[in-house]
């Protein structure tokens, strides 16, 4: 007989795919529906039925009452909008398509003021499907390179509750009428009835302060929101489409861990944060399951002598402060590995 000869590296990165694959399925397999989907549910249900308590205490005199329900207002708004969006986009929520459905709805279109449907294929099909390749996930959507790096990393930020819903309502030209109509009549209910809670209940006196106030706990966790996007892609590899190196190898060089930060692990998620690398290998585990399953993929890495590549919030904040031309506005250059592709 003859000697088999090694595979080639596309196939052995088949292979090393396939054999984490089984590790991780094998860690789901022996978790609990309360692991698996259970606390992430929870965490959103606490942050739903927190929200009357945050515009009860906007009707307080007192500062540190009104600071208190600023904070659990902002906190529930970015849980429901990021956490839950994200896990609705990916049906990391439920096993039942039609529910995974009607959750993407409130999340996406009721509480965050974007269209579900360009949600879904611009981060689950595009960024997900060409993690760094050029032109199609290459997180460039997050670039502004109009904007020096003090407004785009301090000022900026703080934007989004603005910027969400008019982008929403120039995606909505692109599609059909009725499609357009119902998603705009979901982003209506959820903008009116934040106004109208803090009319009705948290006893605002006039239209522009109700309207501060939204702009207020909207943008609360707004700047980390948008250093998190571009702090765990941009700076590192990106492809070419027709050079890009196998998924895992994809996964392993252009995607970064930040450490666990206690405020953002409940509002974002673990898939946002620690477990970012994990989160792409498998998109569609929760939040819990992709912590639990973290050790494993780190370890797999680290014995097969892959990337895993992890940086600290602040070193990534001062190297995009220190590099932001170089990150934010010119041209990244293209990386190529050489018998990868």
């Amino acid at each position: 007989m003859e000697p088999k000869s090694p595979p080639p590296e596309g196939g052995r990165a088949e292979e090393l795919l396939g054999e984490l694959d089984g590790l991780v399925k094998d860690v789901v397999r022996a978790s609990s529906w309360w692991e698996r989907r259970g606390l992430d549910c929870a965490i959103l249900t606490l942050s739903l039925l927190a929200v009357p308590a945050g515009f009860l205490c906007l009707r307080s005199e007192n500062v540190l009452v009104f600071a208190i329900g600023i904070t659990i207002l902002g906190v529930c708004h970015y849980t429901l909008t990021v956490k839950g969006s994200h896990l609705a986009t990916h049906n990391a929520l439920t096993e039942s398509k039609y529910w995974n459905k009607i959750l993407a709805l409130f999340f996406v279109e009721v509480c965050t003021a974007f269209p579900a449907e360009y949600a879904k294929y611009g981060h689950v099909k595009m960024h997900h499907g060409y993690t760094n390749v050029l032109g199609l996930g290459d997180s460039s959507t997050w670039k502004l390179p109009c904007l020096n790096r003090y407004i785009y990393m301090f000022l900026a930020p703080c934007l989004v509750p603005i910027i969400t819903p008019l982008v929403a309502l120039e995606r909505l030209r692109k599609v059909e009428l009725g499609s357009a109509l119902q998603t705009l009549g979901l982003i209506s209910l959820g903008l009116y009835a934040h106004y109208w809670l803090l009319l009705n209940v948290s006893g605002f006196r006039s239209p522009g302060s109700a309207l501060a106030c939204m702009l207020l706990t909207r943008s609360l966790l707004a700047h980390p929101y948008i250093h998190v996007n571009i702090f765990q892609h941009i700076g590192l590899p990106m492809f070419s489409l027709d050079k890009k190196p196998r998924r895992i190898h994809m996964m392993s060089l252009g995607v970064l861990n930040l450490p666990r930060l206690p405020v953002l692990d409940w509002a974002f998620g673990h898939s946002l944060i620690s477990c970012h690398v994990e989160h792409h290998l498998f998109p569609a585990l929760s939040d819990n399951m992709c912590l639990k399953v973290k050790p494993v993929v780190s370890k797999f890495f680290r014995e097969k002598q892959l990337p895993y590549n992890e940086d600290s919030y602040l070193a990534r904040f001062w190297l995009f402060l220190d590099r932001y031309e170089e990150f934010m506005v010119q041209a990244p250059p293209i990386t190529e590995l050489v018998g990868m592709q």
